[in-house]
């Protein structure tokens, strides 16, 4: 058993509280999160949530860093990143108001997310904003702890390479929320990149993957996961390493190798290369997981490779001559 592993069988001894903020997180993730802040975290080095939306999951790290015997509140700091507020582009819902919509003329949850975690407000540092802005670039202080539950776009998770990833060091924990995502396939092939280099915990904590660092990372590994550089047949290749190593989440209910593959179709999608991802996607349309839950990724896949298909066809050389000669019947 890993040494994040053995905190599995502790999932039925966590109790948390039922008034917990809301949050998208399930309560499988809020209890892990509980019990590495009480069983595994110290505090020692930063511990880092990005993403923390209404803060149902900065609560569940927070209870177990307060409740842990070894992480101290005088100097241990859990930061806390978000734009907090709700608009375009923030992936925010208005669920995460008190109200359950903004207010009017306020997109901000910012108030309400400070008073949610008012106990654990002597050891919480909050960031809000875009974290372009919020994070420093010059910050090389190691993280002994990652929650990723932000990198959304390829533009944010360069951010996130760029400005933590970087400070990892063996002993580190990482945490991918999204990792069922399909359209976030730079998750699945950097983690990819960093086999050599993790020890991961376990089966998925449903759509949570968790690995602990425990081999120093390469410069020229995080340099080729933060410019991006890797080619297509490259990136494959890093997403079959990873569905090598984990099948299905830890209730039986995700199947990761699926939703991975479904991931390489993304890749080709974001390279142009339509028909490929098409050829990679449509066996899956048999899968019931992704059937049900990813219908809007297969029909974002189809379209653009009709699309594709349909300019083809208006730019071969048949069809414009084919054009002509209707034209000239016509005239």
């Amino acid at each position: 058993m890993t040494n994040l592993g053995r905190l599995y069988s502790l999932f039925d001894d966590v109790q948390l509280p039922d008034n917990l903020p809301y949050t998208q997180v399930s309560s499988w993730e809020l209890k892990f999160l509980y019990l590495l802040g009480r069983h595994h975290l110290t505090g020692e080095d930063r511990l880092v949530e990005l993403g923390s939306g209404g803060g149902g999951s900065t609560y569940a790290l927070a209870m177990g860093l307060h409740e842990s015997p070894v992480f101290d509140e005088k100097t241990g700091r859990l930061h806390a990143y978000d734009f907090f507020r709700v608009g375009k582009g923030t992936f925010a819902t208005e669920k995460f108001f008190d109200a359950g919509k903004a207010p009017e003329g306020d997109n901000s949850f910012l108030n309400e997310f400070r008073q949610r975690l008012e106990p654990f407000l002597p050891f919480l540092e909050i960031h809000a904003g875009d974290l372009w802005q919020t994070s420093d670039p010059d910050d090389r202080t190691p993280v002994e702890f990652l929650h990723i539950d932000i990198a959304k776009t390829a533009r944010v998770f360069k951010c996130v390479s760029e400005r933590f990833l970087t400070r990892l060091r063996p002993g580190s924990v990482v945490l991918h929320q999204d990792f069922a995502g399909p359209r976030l396939p730079w998750l699945h092939y950097s983690t990819g990149a960093l086999l050599p280099y993790i020890e991961i915990a376990g089966p998925p904590i449903r759509s949570t993957l968790a690995f602990e660092v425990v081999k120093p990372i390469p410069e020229d590994v995080l340099t080729a996961i933060s410019e991006d550089s890797f080619g297509y047949d490259r990136k494959l290749e890093l997403i079959s390493a990873v569905q090598e190593r984990i099948d299905r989440d830890h209730t039986g209910g995700i199947p990761f190798k699926s939703v991975l593959e479904l991931a390489k179709a993304y890749v080709a999608h974001y390279d142009g290369k339509h028909k490929q991802a098409w050829a990679i996607a449509r066996p899956l349309t048999s899968d019931e997981y992704l059937s049900r839950t990813r219908a809007d990724h297969f029909e974002q896949l189809k379209k653009a490779y009709e699309q594709d298909r349909r300019q083809a066809a208006g730019r071969s050389p048949m069809t414009r001559i084919k054009r002509l000669v209707r034209k000239a019947v016509r005239s």
